[in-house]
């Protein structure tokens, strides 16, 4: 059987809520040369994610290891396809070098998917994660990472660097895993890194994209699948089709529609959540490790 992606909604134009402005902002720019100079890439540059600008006028990012160039085909996102070039040895340094000079104190370090290495770029995200503990005394890291295959190893050795959050992406309800270009199976394998993550003593974290058509109950199921996970912080966001190749946008919810769902988050367990229209899996990150650690830290919690 084959799947198909749902067809072109007849209301398909963006509401107001998803506008962005174009960029003015000098650290806009600032930012853009910075990367450039280091030759290094983003996920918000990558998967053409609508925060960029603000992100970017702040002068944060999520830094994008193992190159651009994606081994999977998922058919929801922006990232280039194809065959990838080796791991650039100096992308740690330059990475930890940017950050420094960005005055960053909390870090965002994901990666393609690169299922041609043995490892699974685990490697590469343990010597980020190394050298910016190195040049950056007392900074943050969030370690978003691919599934590794389900294997055991890759997870324990970037893990084992110690990553202040790890997040995950369980991306969509299960149903939806074949029309994003996934095997059904992924969705438990998902489940599980972010479990053995969880058993491994880790923060953990994982994302959502809504508006692929997915029905309220598919949803609640799906964020009571993350919270058995023990999954602890959660974003949710507007999924946007990226070219007309990709799947089209079946609903566009309203802002409060993500307040809602937030406060439905909220309600199953999850230590802190983010939804709304823009929000993807670094929005406002700093914030939601902030507001968790601060919850942890007040004596009534329990």
């Amino acid at each position: 059987m084959t799947n198909h992606p749902p067809d072109p909604v007849a209301s398909s134009r963006k509401p107001d809520w998803l506008k962005v402005k174009f960029p003015s902002q000098e650290e806009y720019f600032a930012v853009s040369a910075l990367l450039r100079k280091h030759g290094l890439h983003t996920i918000c540059r990558s998967a053409q994610c609508p925060n960029r600008t603000a992100c970017w006028s702040e002068k944060t990012a999520t830094f994008l290891i193992l190159g651009d160039v994606c081994t999977r085909n998922c058919a929801f996102c922006a990232v280039s396809k194809g065959t990838p070039a080796p791991p650039s040895p100096d992308e740690s340094a330059q990475v930890a070098e940017a950050a420094a000079a960005l005055g960053l104190k909390y870090v965002v370090v994901t990666s393609v998917t690169r299922d041609d290495l043995a490892d699974g770029g685990a490697a590469q995200f343990e010597a980020a994660i190394g050298a910016l503990r190195a040049r950056i005394p007392g900074v943050l890291i969030e370690t978003l990472v691919p599934d590794f295959q389900g294997a055991v190893e890759p997870l324990v050795l970037v893990l084992g660097a110690g990553p202040d959050i790890l997040n995950h992406n369980l991306e969509t309800v299960e149903s939806f895993y074949p029309r994003i270009g996934r095997p059904a199976g992924n969705y438990r394998r998902s489940l599980g890194v972010l479990r053995r993550a969880k058993d491994m003593g880790a923060t953990t974290k994982s994302g959502l994209m809504i508006g692929l058509g997915e029905a309220e109950d598919e949803l609640r199921r799906t964020l009571g699948d993350l919270r058995q996970a023990g999954c602890d912080l959660l974003t949710i966001g507007q999924y946007l089709q990226p070219t007309r190749n990709h799947p089209a946008v079946v609903r566009y919810y309203t802002p409060d529609e993500f307040r809602r769902w937030r406060g439905e988050a909220l309600l199953l367990g999850f230590r802190d959540a983010e939804a709304g229209p823009l929000v993807r899996s670094s929005f406002h990150a700093r914030k939601l490790y902030e507001t968790m650690a601060a919850a942890q830290d007040s004596p009534c919690a329990t």
